[in-house]
């Protein structure tokens, strides 16, 4: 998980509209240097969403296994001579909880974490103290895919 904690209390916008802008924003705000850590303060966090995305999909152009006379029976099996397979609905759910034991994250499938924020080209003391709106991300860091990408707005709430 890494935690991108904006200088400003106000920063967050300005932060999330670089992150959906700048190519490679993520990756190039990865330390890749150990830094020695003061005070860390993250607030617990649990977040659930829950959707029904076919719209959102079909308004994207994945129309085809929707489709009664096409459907997605191709791509899940062989058959002679082949029967349409084809969605109605299709729900999303996800679920991320950070607390002092670590994160969980999608259908209880537990994450371990690694809480990071800077990149850091001397050694430096940082004190890192998320009293004010950040990002969250947890990526798979071998490919880089986003698996969760979220915001906390009231980190003293939470």
């Amino acid at each position: 998980m890494y935690i991108y904690l904006p200088d400003a209390n106000d920063g967050l916008p300005a932060l999330i509209e670089k992150v959906g802008s700048e190519s490679g924003f993520l990756d190039h705000y990865i330390p890749y240097k150990k830094v020695d850590g003061g005070k860390f303060w993250i607030p617990k966090f649990k977040f659930e969403y829950e959707i029904e995305a076919s719209a959102a999909l079909k308004s994207v152009g994945l129309v085809l296994p929707f489709d009664p006379r096409i459907g997605s029976t191709e791509m899940m099996y062989d058959h002679r001579p082949p029967r349409p397979l084809h969605g109605s609905e299709i729900f999303h759910k996800s679920f991320i909880e950070v607390d002092e034991k670590g994160t969980e994250a999608a259908a209880a499938a537990p994450v371990l974490c690694n809480f990071s924020a800077f990149a850091c080209r001397e050694e430096v003391y940082i004190d890192f103290v998320a009293d004010h709106p950040f990002l969250f991300v947890i990526r798979e860091n071998n490919t880089g895919i986003v698996q969760f990408i979220g915001q906390v707005l009231n980190p003293l709430y939470t």
